[in-house]
């Protein structure tokens, strides 16, 4: 599993990163695109009191030990895949023993979400069950401070 966490970057540019970046990622490092994921936590980057988002981004790659001799092809591609989103990107890498991650897999589910497997609520939207539900509702239209105006 290689994790890539983003602080000070919006978390809707992280996502688009995520789509794009993953399968280059993935060949480079030579693992399947379910081997990656993009961590976005809702944080601001600050220096001395002012807030630097976008302008300082701190990008921390989490990977296995055995990928360590790729770090400068996977800084470029990440700083490249970054362009102009950001002023100054610094990269940061992490790595660990494959004996240091664990992992519980539901098998009754599908590892990820993915636009195939999204449920769209807005499709499910039953407009007459909406209708019945409207005509349920009474809006009280009288003066709500009618004791009160005297």
């Amino acid at each position: 599993m290689i994790s890539i966490e983003v602080f000070g970057l919006d978390q809707f540019v992280v996502g688009n990163l995520s789509k794009d970046l993953t399968p280059r990622i993935a060949k480079l490092y030579g693992v399947d695109e379910e081997d990656i994921i993009f961590i976005s936590p809702q944080t601001m980057v600050f220096h001395k009191g002012v807030e630097q988002t976008s302008w300082n981004i701190l990008i921390k790659v989490s990977a296995p030990r055995d990928v360590v001799g790729l770090q400068d092809e996977m800084s470029d591609l990440i700083m490249k895949g970054i362009g102009e989103v950001a002023i100054h990107v610094t990269v940061l890498f992490e790595y660990y023993s494959t004996g240091d991650r664990y992992q519980r897999i539901n098998d009754d589910y599908p590892l990820f979400i993915t636009e195939a497997n999204l449920v769209d609520l807005d499709n499910d939207y039953d407009e007459e069950d909406s209708e019945s539900n409207e005509e349920e509702e009474d809006i009280y239209t009288g003066d709500i401070f009618e004791g009160l105006n005297k």
